[in-house]
């Protein structure tokens, strides 16, 4: 597989993006009742350091982590707008506190779809989170409860996301600027 060369202009500082999580789990905290369990259901494969991270400012809650893998962009950079469950819940969220974590929401397809299909399921209150939002990328009326940070229309990577599975292991969030 060959990708075009490009270098990577840091946006979003490994700082910034720590102390971004520690303000939206006090805020989750709020939202769900502190007595029952949440069970965050990761977007994978791009949300998965994101998981990590804000599952450990979780750490006073009773949490249940269960991941699906829904695709609409497979190595390219552009959505397909197909999207496709690639691997579903291994437990069930019926009458269970869901928290959907998202690395980024671009056109809206994805999470849209995911969450049409686990709110089939009955879960007793459900919500989303995503790392990243480019709301002037939207094609479907969605937006998540919870947004880390508001993006431009950028391919970006790092903090689990990737440009055809590279870069996920940056600490930041950089934008791709093609050299070429």
């Amino acid at each position: 597989m060959s990708t075009r060369p490009y270098v990577i202009d840091q946006m979003i500082s490994a700082k910034a993006i720590a102390a971004r999580i520690e303000e939206l789990s006090e805020e989750i905290k709020q939202a769900f009742p502190p007595d029952q369990r949440i069970v965050v259901v990761g977007l994978l494969r791009g949300s998965f350091v994101f998981i990590a991270d804000l599952v450990r400012e979780l750490r006073d809650r009773d949490v249940e982590v269960d991941f699906l893998e829904a695709s609409s962009y497979g190595d390219g950079m552009n959505s397909s707008r197909e999207v496709r469950i690639l691997k579903d819940l291994r437990g069930a969220i019926e009458g269970r506190n869901v928290l959907v974590v998202e690395d980024i929401v671009d056109t809206g397809h994805t999470l849209n779809h995911v969450m049409h299909l686990l709110e089939s399921r009955n879960p007793a209150k459900i919500r989303t989170i995503a790392l990243l939002d480019k709301p002037n990328r939207r094609e479907v009326d969605f937006r998540a409860d919870w947004i880390g940070f508001e993006i431009p229309d950028e391919f970006v990577v790092g903090y689990g996301i990737d440009y055809a599975q590279r870069n996920r292991n940056l600490p930041f969030i950089g934008k791709v600027r093609f050299t070429d």
